[in-house]
C-alpha cells in the first residue's frame, strides 16, 4: 500500500482502532460515506455508521490510483456470515491531504456479494 497517498494509508491505519475519534478526525465536515446502499453523510452519521457495524479485520490486496481518485481494494474477514470476502473495494473520489470529502465502499465487480451483516475494519496490513 506505499503508493497509496498518505490519507488513504492513514484511513486504513486508523479504522482498525477502537478509538475512532481519530479515524473520524480524517473525514470532513461534510463528508459522504456510502456502503451497502447506505448513504452517510457529516460526521455524526459518519459516526454513527461506525458504531452500528461490527469490527472486521481485513488485509489490502491493491491500490490502484486513478484521475477519478484512489481505490483500496481488500480481503474482510470477522464475525459475519459468508467470511472471509475478498474484493471490496474503498473508493476514496475526493479528498486532500488532511481530509476525506467522498468514499465508496462495494465489493468488486464480479466477487460477490457481501451478506447482510455490516462489517468495520479491525486490522490491517502494513504497507
Amino acid at each position: 500500500m506505499s503508493d497509496a497517498p498518505e490519507i488513504v494509508r492513514r484511513y486504513v491505519a486508523l479504522a482498525g482502532r477502537a478509538d475512532e475519534e481519530p479515524h473520524l478526525a480524517l473525514v470532513a465536515d461534510d463528508a459522504v460515506v456510502e456502503d451497502e446502499g447506505r448513504t452517510h453523510r457529516g460526521v455524526e452519521e459518519i459516526r454513527a455508521w461506525r458504531r452500528d457495524t461490527p469490527l472486521v479485520a481485513y488485509e489490502i490486496t491493491d491500490v490502484e490510483r486513478t484521475p477519478a481518485g484512489t481505490v483500496a481494494t481488500a480481503t474482510i474477514s470477522g464475525d459475519f456470515p459468508g467470511g472471509p470476502f475478498a474484493g471490496l473495494r474503498f473508493r476514496f473520489d475526493e479528498y486532500d491531504d488532511t481530509h476525506i470529502r467522498q468514499l465508496r465502499i462495494a465489493p468488486r465487480a464480479g466477487s460477490g456479494e457481501i451478506a447482510t451483516a455490516r462489517c468495520r475494519p479491525v486490522a490491517t496490513v502494513p504497507a
